[in-house]
């Protein structure tokens, strides 16, 4: 054997050897071309930086179209990492698994709150959702659909469900806190419609809910992988793998019973616990270590992440509502009402006398474009304070040169003529700067105007009681003041009751319909109509009846003209005993004088602060304001002159 031969051998094995490697390496190379990037993203050493995974996956979710079932496994994925920290599956069957717990009056609500504000201390998240009696809208009382039942679930799982048929017609006042933590604006309410429910919850009992977030945008915003649609079921199912009930027997069971089943319990408490469960996956946060542990646990943290979403009703197609019926889902989507246009080939359009759409509660208000407070004041020449006004009314002065500016900051304008009237101490109402907030919740970016005595009464109050008298006109955001109404209708009905001053009935109708007019007009328009078609016993009956009207005898004939006016008779006549509520109400207690008037104010303001229980009011307001300055300038003796 040549000595060449070993060293040739041993060149040829490396040689092969390369080539092998190589080979298997172009293979390798092909192959981790083809596969999905996210098999790099489950290599610990391969995966970027956190901040990086973002950027990269941001893009890719708008880039990439997938053509195929891996690829939109791929994009799913893909895009549950846009939000750090990264998504973790949520213990549902734990969350779930927490037993409900019921609350029918103060004191039952009193004893669970310290825990439930405990939990919202910790992550101010509730997740909400609301039962009523879904057949034919009316309940089984014989009254109106109202809501029923009240579910609230914290992040632990815990679940008040709250019943309403007892604080129903104000048999029991709803507990301060309970009020509170609704409206609050620190604390998010998530659920599938919970906007909606809020809303409701406004129209029957003037209940304020406020910073609602809807699952369904937030689902949308994520691009979270869901198959089955939109409702709290496939949510459910999607997401955390969850089956609901939504049987038909469940959903429309009778949720104004004495006594709730199991069942009812259960199925009221999943969807209050879901919602929240939900709002945890959609962000990404770790149930497991409690929300504390996560980012995004603080208010502000979280309402940045559901920027835009916050007190938005839902506008999407195909909203999946588990408790709409098959029934309500045709109704929807059946085509409006038309009417046929005179001319061929016109297009038909919507009739415009059909559309009795009804608005939500607070959306038809307008919110203030300026605040109300500009907290200028105006001195006496000797330097008094006497009250506190609007910039342009400051100016006013100043234009006309009868006062002079003494400061800008803040803004003083000292009067040069001695003025009608000055405060009797410097502890006034009228002196004290206001903020421009809502006065029940504190909402300081959408107010409007509310009159704490409405304005069908304070209209009709002596001149005295009105003139500079700004003190019952407060600040409250939309939602509180659509609350608000809801309330003051309460007690009208019961002035209404109580004072003999209807609304709605005879006596309370300013015209009436003339039934003789009636059968005149109608006479007439058949004659018009009909015209010899008519039989010559009915006409001359017709004929008869239009000239007993007009005072005409039976040789007189009847023109065309005289048919013509008969035809256009206005029937509806003035009632003579017309008398508004509002002024029957005042002329009522203006009967007892000066102290009947005061008592009328003093009510309508304690109504205020019992039923909205306002946490900001400004300085000094009062339910009694200018009675004691009233008594003192005019005496209990004073004329009532009612406007």
């Amino acid at each position: 054997m040549s000595p060449r031969g070993p060293l040739a051998a041993v060149v040829t094995t490396l040689l092969g050897a390369a080539l092998g490697g190589l080979l298997i390496w172009r293979v390798y190379r092909t192959k981790r071309k083809r596969l999905p990037s996210v098999q790099k993203a489950a290599d610990p050493v391969e995966a970027p930086r956190p901040e990086e995974t973002e950027v990269v996956v941001a893009a890719e979710c708008r880039c990439i179209q997938p053509q195929n079932i891996e690829e939109k496994e791929f994009k799913a994925v893909e895009c549950q990492t846009t939000q750090p920290p990264p998504p973790l599956r949520i213990p549902s069957e734990d969350l779930l698994g927490v037993k409900p717990v019921m609350v029918s009056s103060e004191e039952e609500w009193e004893q669970l709150w310290p825990r439930m504000q405990k939990e919202l201390s910790v992550f101010p998240v509730l997740g909400l959702d609301c039962e009523w009696v879904k057949t034919k809208g009316v309940s089984v009382k014989g009254q109106t659909s109202a809501v029923s039942l009240l579910q609230m679930a914290s992040y632990s799982g815990l679940c008040v469900l709250v019943r309403l048929l007892p604080f129903r017609n104000g048999q029991q006042n709803f507990p301060l806190s309970f009020m509170e933590v609704l409206r609050d604006p620190h604390i998010l309410k998530v659920g599938v419609g919970c906007y909606e429910d809020g809303k409701r919850l406004t129209r029957d009992y003037g209940l304020s809910v406020t910073c609602t977030v809807d699952l369904r945008y937030l689902a949308l915003r994520q691009r979270q992988a869901v198959t089955n649609g939109l409702s709290l079921k496939s949510l459910a199912a999607d997401l955390l793998n969850v089956s609901l009930d939504k049987s038909l027997e469940l959903r429309c069971s009778d949720w104004e019973a004495d006594q709730l089943t199991l069942e009812q319990m259960t199925y009221a408490a999943r969807d209050a616990q879901v919602s929240i469960a939900l709002f945890l996956h959609l962000l990404g946060l770790h149930s497991e270590a409690g929300p504390a542990s996560s980012s995004g646990s603080s208010y502000s943290e979280l309402a940045s992440r559901c920027q835009g979403l916050v007190d938005v009703a839902f506008r999407g197609r195909g909203d999946g509502e588990d408790r709409t019926s098959d029934k309500e889902k045709r109704r929807r989507t059946r085509k409006p009402p038309t009417y046929e246009s005179p001319e061929p080939g016109d297009q038909q359009v919507p009739d415009p006398r059909r559309n009795n759409k009804r608005k939500p509660l607070g959306v038809g208000y307008s919110a203030r474009k300026s605040p109300l407070y500009d907290n200028c004041f105006l001195y006496a020449p000797d330097g008094q304070p006497l009250c506190t006004c609007d910039k342009k009314k400051a100016k006013w002065y100043l234009d006309k040169g009868i006062g002079v500016l003494q400061s800008e900051d803040p803004f003083v304008v000292k009067l040069l003529f001695e003025p009608s009237g000055r405060p009797d101490s410097q502890q006034d109402y009228y002196l004290t700067a206001k903020e421009n907030l809502c006065v029940v919740c504190g909402k300081a970016d959408s107010y409007i105007r509310k009159n704490i005595v409405p304005h069908e009464y304070r209209r009709h109050f002596p001149t005295e009681m009105k003139d500079h008298n700004s003190h019952d006109i407060l600040l409250l955001c939309t939602s509180c003041h659509a609350a608000s109404n809801v309330h003051d209708g309460f007690l009208k009905q019961q002035l209404a009751e109580d004072f003999a001053a209807p609304q709605g009935c005879e006596e309370g109708v300013r015209l009436l319909e003339d039934s003789d007019r009636r059968r005149v007009r109608s006479a007439a328009r058949a004659l018009l109509t009909a015209g010899d078609g008519l039989p010559e016993q009915r006409r001359d009956e017709l004929q008869l009846l239009i000239r007993g009207f007009l005072n005409m005898n039976e040789r007189q004939e009847l023109s065309e003209e005289a048919v013509q006016h008969a035809a256009g008779l206005e029937t509806r006549i003035f009632n003579e005993a017309y008398v508004p509520h509002g002024l029957k109400l005042v002329q009522a207690h203006a009967g007892l004088g000066l102290q009947g008037l005061m008592d009328l104010e003093r009510r309508w303001r304690q109504h205020f602060l019992t039923s909205m229980q306002p946490r900001h009011l400004p300085p000094l307001w009062s339910v009694d304001h200018n009675h004691s300055k009233f008594l003192r300038k005019y005496g209990e003796d004073l004329p009532i002159k009612l406007n």
